[in-house]
Parts: structure tokens; sequence; C-alpha cells
């Protein structure tokens, strides 16, 4: 498994009966995890010092509960040593389904491509590295990749993730001309950028298990997601760095991961696959699985 070790600001202080308790930069929130099946004793004293307690309800979804917690406050995340001159910043704030607008355990991953991507710039420092982030959320992925000094196209159907991201673009002082935005189905965005030639030295992807586009489109990830791997395979450059797909889906676990990065780009642009869980290490040592990520290397 890759573990997200290195954050100095997120811990996980205790999981039991089907929820987890974080410190996020200081303030503690209690939410439910499905991967938390235990039932232990709530022995940690944060327990009872929560700030936010996210509620599920028998119908469905949930609501939050706040004792004296802010509408929005920040976290920062040091990339490897020599990789960003700053650390990074991300805003906060709870809001639909318990999220907060960061995955922490994507941390792992961040490390990772940043290092490639400062490592491709100490070989050639007038290189442009080109990264394309589809579904890209908050830009977690987005900033990390510009602030090891690529140039990152940022795709998100939701105009206020967008936004969203760009703050913490801000924030991170990553320059403006590092980042372009674009609000749009990432489908069609693919299409229309094949369509124009258009290349990328790195792709990252994360998409949701269902959604649906500016327009409506539908994306339903068990049948959308390998043709729509097959299709970002026509946007990889003849300098590739790497591809990263990320899974928050039950069905998708890394063998199925692998499976699909060997059939639609190894057969085409050779190189290396590999799969794992991504996860958290909680204060007693235990490793709370948060998915899981495929990576490509040529």
């Amino acid at each position: 498994m890759w573990v997200a070790d290195n954050w100095k600001e997120y811990r996980v202080l205790d999981t039991s009966n089907g929820e987890k308790c974080e410190d996020w930069g200081g303030y503690i929130l209690v939410r439910p995890d499905p991967q938390v099946i235990w039932n232990t004793p709530h022995d940690h004293k944060a327990w009872k010092k929560k700030n936010g307690h996210y509620h599920r309800s028998a119908k469905g979804g949930g609501e939050w509960e706040f004792f004296n917690l802010p509408e929005e406050w920040d976290i920062h995340y040091e990339l490897p040593e020599g990789v960003a001159k700053d650390p990074l910043c991300f805003h906060l704030k709870p809001f639909s389904f318990k999220h907060t607008g960061l995955f922490p355990e994507q941390a792992v991953n961040w490390d990772w491509f940043s290092q490639i991507i400062s490592d491709a710039r100490k070989e050639d420092s007038d290189r442009q590295i080109k990264v394309l982030n589809l579904f890209a959320y908050t830009g977690g992925a987005t900033v990390s990749a510009a602030a090891a000094g690529a140039f990152v196209t940022h795709v998100d159907a939701s105009k206020g993730m967008v936004g969203w991201a760009k703050e913490n673009a801000v924030s991170s002082n990553i320059p403006g001309d590092r980042i372009r935005w674009l609000v749009d189905d990432c489908v069609k965005f693919v299409e229309r950028e094949i369509r124009r030639g258009n290349k990328y030295d790195a792709i990252i992807m994360d998409p949701p298990s269902y959604g649906r586009g500016p327009k409506g489109e539908i994306w339903k990830i068990e049948e959308s997601v390998y043709p729509f791997i097959e299709l970002c395979a026509n946007l990889i450059s003849d300098t590739p760095l790497f591809l990263l797909i990320n899974s928050y889906t039950t069905g998708l676990q890394p063998a199925v991961l692998n499976h699909m990065i060997e059939t639609a780009i190894i057969r085409k642009y050779g190189g290396r696959a590999e799969s794992s869980e991504i996860g958290l290490r909680e204060e007693s040592g235990l490793i709370l699985p948060c998915g899981a990520s495929g990576r490509w290397v040529p």
C-alpha cells in the first residue's frame, strides 16, 4: 500500500464504528468512512473535542453538526525537499456529503509525480512540461504539479470546484501562467484536444463513480472509464513522464487499474504499470485504506 505519511498538519487520530476522527490543521472532524467496519472503544480524547461531526442519515446523505469550527481555514503540505519553494496551501470548508475540499491520502501521489516533474526539469531547465489534470476537483494535483515546475491544464465540470482550485493556486504562490483553467466535460475536452493535435507529457485523472457534465452528460465509471483511458492515450506526447489514475470506486481495485493501463497504454507505448491501494496511517499504526491508484511510466 502507498501511504501518505508526510503530512505535518493532518492526522487520522482514531477510527471506530464506521467513523474516523481526524485533525485538520488543529480542528477535529468526525466523518463517516465505509472502510471502518470495526467497533473499538473511543479511547482517544479527540472524540470528545470535535469541532465538526458529519452525521449520516438512514435515508441517504446526512448533515454537519459544528462546534466552534470556522467557515473556512487553511492547511499546508510540503512536497519532497528540493521540489517546490513554498509549501502548498489549501482552503478547507465542510460541504456537501462529508467532504472538506481535500483528499489527504492523495499526497502520496503528489510526492511521486512532483518528484518526476522536478527531476525532468533539472535534466532540462528549458523544457516546458505539459500536464493534463482531468476531473481535477479543487486542484490538489494541479497545484502540486505546477509547484514542481509543470504547466497544467485543469479540467472539471463544476464551476465552483474550479473557482476553489484557483484560490488554492493563489494561496500556494503558483505563478498565474502555470495553470489553464477550464470548466468543461472531460470526455468532450479530450476529444477536442485529439482533433487539435495537442499532446501532454503527463495525464492525471480522478474519475467519479457517477457524474454529470455541464450540459447533463452522464458518466458511469464502469461503462466509461476504460474507453476514456483509451481516448486519453492519444494525447500522450513523444517524451512522456507519467500517467496516474485514481479510483474510489469499490470495483476498480489495483489489479483492475493495472490491467486497464496494460491494455490501453503499455501495448501502445511500452513502459511499465504499478497499482496499489493508497492509505493514511492512524496514530495507533493501523493503515486506513482510502481507494486505489494506478501509475504508468515510460
